[in-house]
């Protein structure tokens, strides 16, 4: 959860359920606990994640919405439910990709943040479309994730990747022809992503350049969700002891839809204001 997309978290967690399948239970009953009880679990280890708690709970529904007349035979359900549930997030995010790559046009400058599978794809396929791209990548601190984005993009033929740190976006962002950034998810009328996307975005905004999330439709909620920021460990900022002063490490912050210019999902993409109707 600390180096992945929220997707592929959602994924994982999705065949980390499977355990369930291939353990003994006495009845259909325990069964159905058992389940609840570990999706229960794997949700509460990040309240964060948007479509994490979505697929888990849909998965639960559904298996607890049948009428299974033996173990055996619900263990089998959740299966297929997973596979589908699975097979679902990783073909809406390559929909959403194939949306976002068509934004882009050969000999773009665009400015990324954080390590996002949706973007990476995003560039693939531009790329495959005949795009030459250069691509500003902040590190983003304190985990330096952006790193690992800079490293993905690096080997990919007509991109000319250049890493920077988080605070010198302003410095290229007129450079750039658009800002592309993933989300981990879009609650009303705020986007929820990687700290540091929000003053990226009131740069970007001043400075008159186009920003784009990208993501599954499926992070889009309104309404049954509550986004809690994660806190992590001061020694991801400073190793030393902290003497005399606090250290915050949020993972996220909310950044105003205002602020960015469109979204883009599997379903297409849309102007900002349009996230309501979404």
């Amino acid at each position: 959860m600390q180096t992945h997309s929220s997707s592929v978290v959602a994924v994982k967690a999705a065949h980390a359920l499977r355990s369930m399948t291939t353990r003994e239970f006495p009845t259909v009953d325990e069964y159905y606990r058992g389940l609840e009880q570990n999706s229960s679990a794997l949700r509460r280890a990040n309240r964060s994640h948007a479509s994490l708690h979505t697929t888990q709970r849909e998965i639960v529904e559904r298996v607890l919405g049948g009428e299974d007349d033996s173990v055996e035979t619900a263990q089998a359900r959740t299966n297929e439910v997973i596979d589908e549930i699975v097979t679902r997030v990783e073909t809406s995010k390559d929909r959403a990709a194939t949306e976002a790559a068509t934004v882009l046009e050969d000999g773009d400058t665009v400015l990324t943040h954080d390590y996002s599978t949706t973007v990476l794809s995003t560039i693939e396929k531009a790329v495959e479309d005949g795009c030459e791209l250069t691509v500003y990548v902040t590190e983003s601190r304190p985990r330096f994730i952006g790193r690992k984005m800079a490293r993905s993009l690096a080997v990919i033929d007509d991109v000319e990747t250049n890493l920077i740190v988080d605070s010198a976006a302003g410095h290229y962002l007129p450079d750039c022809d658009h800002v592309l950034v993933g989300m981990t998810c879009i609650v009303d009328d705020v986007l929820y992503n990687r700290v540091g996307t929000y003053p990226l975005a009131a740069t970007a905004a001043d400075a008159g350049v186009s920003m784009t999330t990208v993501g599954s439709g499926s992070k889009i909620i309104r309404g049954g969700f509550r986004f809690e920021n994660e806190y992590r460990i001061p020694s991801e900022v400073m190793r030393e002891p902290a003497e005399g002063f606090e250290i915050e490490n949020p993972a996220y912050d909310a950044t105003p839809m205002r602020l960015l210019d469109s979204v883009v999902t599997d379903d297409g993409a849309f102007d900002a204001e349009m996230v309501e109707e979404l």
